[in-house]
């Protein structure tokens, strides 16, 4: 867990000044199928952040001990029912000890931003103690200029791309000075639940679903006396969506991403952001579209310096489903796949095609495929579940994620928060890349296959090209930066 330091002598104040996020000790049947995949498909969710300076290490366990008692999640761990029946829940670690957490580490000599990006790699390929908390945190030393790395590492069961966003605007701090005037809840001693308790909680959920369902059935059944050919319009537009979102895209796979090795390999960028919004707004779109258009044509260089261009690539992007008041943490997406355009050379319109596919994405009724299938794959073996999940991922070329980020200066234990690169797993597509807004800047995490991309520096080059292209639509945008 990330946060601000503690000050230790501070007194404490009222029990309920814990913060709400993941505060369910229920999964839900998405979170469960990522948990019981977890030994076949890695599934972590991780924030990369570059810090202006080495922060002392009391500070930032103090920081540590604090997040823990204001996020009881991250004493948490995940029990599952006898013979993995039931969906799992979440239990406090009656052994807790946030040393088998939170760690430090220096990086080779002369290493820099590359060493950085290969243990972030590294520790993200990593499996999660399934018996423990899953979470890890690790301060690096040893970047130039006396600048420091904080990598935060959580089991996306825990949460999405937007919980990690909430937690750490809540956590970190908007300054370098201690605050002891900040909330400092009791670590409480609570309750635990055993795999039979699961089991037993599972009995009542379905029983209550049951119920449920029956008092839904009725419901509809009166709508369907009331309005019957309502009822038969709505059903018949609800299958026709079902049929087009469960439809593949057109594009195939591209014959030059078609190889699959499994090894994670990372890379960084930042991007401008006020000149990316001023390029999308020139073009009619939102940033998520120029940023997609970007992504477009730095495949389209890549194709084109490999000798061998296509028309499109399969490409699939998550699409929250959060709705205002939704509690915070925890998982609520859904995804959308599409053709990815690579013959469309003008950025401007190919950010205007990327706005419409959008657009028809969010308005399909049955836009929730992955809740609708959850259910039915959350009681199945993890190693099922990862092949079923393989079949619909492996195909992709491209998973790309938006994540508005939080505004202003954050702070680490003292030290200033310059970057935050997110980074997700590779569930069998050639690359995920996902952008985090972090204050005037556009934070680009790039998490390939490097037998997908077999010129990595090539393809890191391709991006930023293509992201110049969008740039270009607003005269005088900075440059686009790997980080190196």
């Amino acid at each position: 867990m990330v946060a601000q330091e503690t000050s230790r002598s501070a007194s404490p104040p009222a029990a309920d000044d814990e913060l709400s996020w993941g505060s369910s000790t229920r999964m839900n049947a998405f979170e469960a199928t990522m948990w019981r995949a977890e030994g076949s498909m890695h599934s972590p969710v991780l924030a990369l952040e570059l810090l202006d300076t080495v922060p002392s290490w009391d500070r930032f366990l103090a920081a540590h001990e604090w997040a823990v008692r204001m996020v009881p999640r991250g004493r948490q761990r995940v029990v599952q029912g006898p013979l993995g029946m039931g969906l799992p829940r979440w239990s406090f670690d009656p052994n807790f000890e946030l040393s088998r957490h939170v760690a430090r580490a220096r990086l080779r000599e002369g290493g820099g931003w590359p060493a950085l990006l290969d243990e972030a790699a590294r520790l993200a390929m990593s499996p999660f103690d399934e018996t423990r908390p899953p979470w890890q945190a690790v301060l690096y030393e040893g970047l130039p200029d006396g600048r420091g790395a904080y990598l935060l590492k959580l089991h996306h069961s825990a949460t999405d791309g937007l919980g990690v966003g909430q937690l750490l605007s809540q956590l970190h701090s908007p300054r370098r000075e201690p605050r002891p005037d900040k909330p400092q809840p009791p670590q409480r001693a609570t309750g635990q639940i055993s795999p039979l308790g699961v089991l037993a909680h599972q009995v009542r959920d379905d029983a209550e679903a049951a119920m449920g369902l029956l008092s839904g059935a009725g419901a509809t059944a009166a709508g369907v006396l009331g309005d019957p050919v309502g009822a038969l319009r709505g059903a018949n537009r609800y299958g026709q969506s079902l049929r087009r979102v469960l439809t593949p895209p057109r594009a195939g796979g591209s014959p030059l991403l078609a190889g699959r090795g499994g090894q994670w390999r990372f890379a960084a960028m930042d991007v401008p952001l006020a000149d990316l919004r001023a390029a999308a707004k020139s073009a009619g779109g939102t940033v998520n579209d120029a940023y997609l258009a970007g992504l477009l044509g730095g495949y389209r260089r890549y194709h084109e310096e490999m000798g061998l261009p296509v028309a499109a690539v399969p490409m699939a992007i998550p699409i929250s489903v959060r709705r205002p008041g939704d509690p915070a943490g925890g998982n609520r997406i859904a995804g959308a796949r599409f053709s990815g355009s690579l013959a469309t050379t003008d950025p401007r319109r190919r950010i205007q095609q990327v706005r419409d596919l959008i657009r028809s994405a969010r308005a399909e009724p049955a836009i929730d495929t992955i809740g609708l299938m959850a259910p039915a794959l959350a009681r199945l073996p993890g190693s099922v579940i990862a092949q079923i999940a393989g079949t619909q991922t492996r195909g992709n070329d491209l998973q790309a994620t938006f994540v508005p980020g939080a505004r202003g200066h954050l702070h680490l234990a003292g030290a200033h928060i310059d970057r935050i690169y997110p980074f997700a797993p590779l569930p069998g597509c050639a690359a995920m890349i996902i952008l985090v807004t972090h204050d005037d800047v556009g934070c680009v995490g790039i998490n390939f296959d490097g037998a997908a991309f077999t010129a990595p520096t090539l393809f890191v080059r391709c991006l930023l090209e293509g992201f110049a292209e969008v740039l270009a639509l607003h005269p005088g945008s900075a440059e686009p930066l790997a980080r190196t």
